[in-house]
């Protein structure tokens, strides 16, 4: 990539976007592009729902806008946007008020209000985000403030565009000065969303409530040219570069919102009421923003305890954002912040992640009150994996029995943190789920937040997700050596074939050698069957549906192998491995193997490597455990 032709592109883009014009040519523009006029919230609405909104089969929707960024929170996401975004985006009441985003520790608040700033920016590059303001105007008013309020019902029957808001001071005085009055001369020209540049996008920290002055939110005097001016209520000595003046027709971020000084907070009310606020010694100044603010729960409960803050607490719109609760999103969590890191080029073996998901995901979870639910169960089902004797109906029923799942337990920054400083303190370039899952359990002491009652249950979490680990540790190894007696696989599962299409049709087998005609085999297909839990009343059933497969298959005109059905061929590896559990503990555990354990050795590593994604080390680490495994 050439970085500075890239950067000379995007400044071409820049220059070819660009519009300015008069007063007059911005409202022809209008009668082409009503849209170009909409409000701040529903620009938002619209640049999260034109990125795609796909309908899933329970009825929930999800949003492609979150997808990249923001994991495993589609029921969170889809709540945001039809209980927030949407209505305020007709001009509902939901809009006057502050949104306000609660949740644990690195939960995605600031990954989602990020989201939306960087989306934003690049929105307003779009026709469809295009901004258009008064040049030259530091809160980048929306030209339409000029229209006088008697003609803005006629305005609207003729343009279909509702306007809200007066003209500020400034733009009021340098329409009489500048333009004589003459609104139709007034310049008018495109904007880009920018955080950098503070334009439409403003962000306010929390400080030391002593030195913090309110002028960061609402500008401020400018004691030099009071001299030049005359008056310190000419809105020309005025900064007009507070936050809420900046992120005028965009949005603000109101980080830590509930730590900040009531005197910030009380500046929110009008602003959300009425879409307007007091700086100065001027008339109400009116600003089209979204307000997005963010805290954690101990704060979120503090603060409505406080009677005083009553007035402000209606007008927010709390919206929980809880921990991911789906052991494959937990993954990609990891995988994102691994790669934005430094330990990105040190060797993760398959299921390091996956495992230790598992246990952060058990920290979160509540125990249902329900007898046959266990966590684990849980932690299945909501991954989206058929655990038997459960629908998608029971899902969502244990979705619904507790509505703060997920506000607690175990952080994603925590399990990056102990990832580091294994790799850190040990020199690995490459580590496995034992090493995370050792790591885990060593630095429950030192975490602030744990109880001792957690500490225990967090244990019992972590032996819980180690035996999940050693089922797939023996299934990858099972695999791996299968692989190298394909043949042998397949062998056995033509034999099976035909055993069972004889039993179905009532009919004999023939010994190839003998000529002898058979009964088909019931030993060798139940030995198969119960690999995989098929019973013994279950086994007719089982058996004809494989036969209606190949059936199906030959109408096609394929032909139905090993790879066809994908119970039978995991029931086919599991027989062939307990047959080869002698020559696997042999080949895994002896110190001094013979050449031709030595080849199989090597064998089943190059197929680790080259078909299941490790590196020679932990795949030797991973065939000495399952050893030690089988061997117990």
């Amino acid at each position: 990539m050439d970085i500075l032709k890239r950067i000379q592109e995007r400044r071409e883009q820049e220059e070819e976007l660009k519009w300015e014009g008069t007063f007059r040519e911005y409202l022809d523009l209008l009668k082409e592009k009503p849209h170009l006029a909409q409000s701040a919230h529903s620009r938002v609405y619209n640049m999260v729902t034109q990125a795609g909104v796909e309908e899933e089969e329970n009825g929930h929707k999800k949003y492609a806008f979150f997808d990249e960024d923001i994991y495993g929170l589609d029921e969170a996401m889809e709540r945001l946007v039809e209980e927030y975004f949407h209505p305020a985006a007709r001009r509902l009441d939901v809009r006057k008020r502050i949104l306000l985003l609660m949740g644990p520790v690195s939960g995605g608040k600031s990954t989602l209000v990020n989201l939306l700033k960087r989306g934003l920016e690049k929105y307003s590059y779009t026709d469809d985000g295009a901004v258009f303001a008064i040049k030259g105007c530091p809160m980048h008013e929306d030209p339409l403030h000029m229209i006088p309020h008697h003609l803005r019902d006629e305005f609207r029957e003729e343009y279909g565009i509702r306007v809200e808001g007066s003209l500020s001071p400034l733009n009021t005085m340098r329409l009489e000065q500048d333009y004589e009055g003459r609104m139709e001369d007034v310049l008018v020209e495109r904007i880009f969303f920018s955080e950098d540049k503070r334009t439409g996008i403003g962000t306010f920290s929390p400080s030391d409530p002593k030195s913090q002055d309110i002028a960061d939110l609402t500008g401020s005097i400018d004691f030099s040219t009071i001299a030049e001016y005359g008056s310190e209520s000419d809105p020309r000595a005025y900064r007009f570069d507070g936050e809420l003046n900046k992120a005028n027709r965009g949005m603000m971020e109101f980080q830590e919102m509930l730590k900040c000084d009531e005197k910030f907070l009380w500046h929110l009310l009008s602003l959300t009421q009425e879409g307007n606020f007091k700086a100065g010694r001027f008339a109400l100044i009116s600003a089209d923003e979204l307000i997005v603010a963010h805290t954690n729960e101990a704060e979120y409960r503090s603060f409505i305890a406080n009677k005083k803050n009553e007035a402000l607490h209606s007008r927010m719109i709390v919206m929980p954002v809880p921990y991911n609760l789906k052991v494959t999103q937990e993954e990609r969590i990891y995988e994102k912040m691994i790669r934005e890191s430094d330990i990105r080029n040190v060797h993760i073996a398959p299921h390091t992640l996956k495992v230790a998901a598992m246990f952060t995901i058990l920290t979160r979870l509540k125990e249902s009150k329900k007898a046959s639910v266990d966590v684990l169960k849980k932690m299945y089902l909501y991954d989206g994996e058929s655990v038997e004797g459960f629908s998608d109906v029971d899902v969502e029923e244990l979705k619904k029995e507790f509505s703060d799942e997920g506000m607690s337990g175990i952080d994603p920054r925590y399990v990056i943190n102990r990832i580091s400083s294994t790799i850190i303190k040990k020199e690995m370039t490459s580590i496995n789920a034992l090493d995370v899952l050792r790591s885990l359990k060593d630095g429950l002491d030192s975490h602030p937040s744990i109880s001792k009652e957690d500490k225990e249950r967090y244990l019992e979490f972590i032996s819980l997700a180690r035996k999940q680990y050693d089922d797939l540790a023996k299934k990858e190894v099972q695999k791996a050596f299968v692989y190298s007696y394909e043949e042998s696989a397949r062998t056995l599962m033509d034999n099976y074939l035909d055993n069972v299409e004889a039993y179905c049709n009532k009919a004999k087998l023939r010994d190839p050698l003998t000529g002898e005609e058979l009964n088909p085999d019931e030993r060798l297909m139940r030995s198969i069957e119960e690999q995989i839990g098929v019973s013994e009343n279950a086994k007719k059933a089982f058996r004809e549906e494989i036969l209606i497969r190949i059936s199906a298959y030959a109408r096609k005109g394929k032909k139905f192998d090993y790879q066809s059905h994908e119970r039978l061929r995991e029931a086919i590896q599991k027989k062939l491995f307990a047959d080869l559990k002698d020559i696997v503990k042999i080949t895994t555990s002896t110190k001094t193997p013979d050449e031709q354990q030595l080849k199989k050795i090597n064998e089943v590593v190059a197929t680790l490597i080259d078909e299941h994604g490790y590196n020679s080390t932990s795949a030797n680490e991973l065939l000495k455990y399952v050893g030690s495994l089988l061997n117990r």
